[in-house]
């Protein structure tokens, strides 16, 4: 799997690829327009991201405006939606009206509160279906 983390906090970026480093490669992006211009050169090198932890709360382009981005960006490349890279908001925001935008105007498909853990994470991927279930 192949991961993107856009997150400007330096513990966060830590976390993140610590626990997804377990599931396969990570890169890092510390604002919105890193994460936009990543998600670029990995279609261009034929090597798409799988998924994206993006914070919301980000210097220069913010997380919703990146996803906004990459969303239009998918539309122009004819991306079809079943194909599209998932997206996880990751933020200390729980508030009702954030999540709500991250998920019908932003088209995010997860949204994780920090602080993050290794349980929150592994139930996304798998309800993403990105990794296997859990073994019983």
């Amino acid at each position: 799997m192949k991961c993107l983390i856009a997150e400007d906090d330096l513990i966060s970026r830590r976390i993140l690829t610590e626990l997804l480093s377990a599931f396969g490669s990570c890169d890092i992006a510390v604002n919105g327009k890193e994460a936009v211009d990543s998600f670029k050169l990995a279609h261009e090198a034929k090597r798409p991201y799988d998924v994206i932890f993006m914070d919301i709360m980000m210097p220069i382009v913010d997380g919703m405006e990146a996803l906004l981005s990459i969303r239009a960006l998918e539309k122009q490349m004819g991306i079809p939606y079943n194909l599209a890279t998932k997206v996880v908001m990751t933020t200390a925001l729980g508030d009702p009206h954030t999540v709500i935008k991250s998920f019908n105007t932003c088209e995010a498909d997860a949204y994780i509160v920090k602080p993050l853990s290794r349980q929150k994470l592994e139930k996304e991927l798998r309800a993403l279906k990105l990794i296997g279930a859990c073994p019983t």
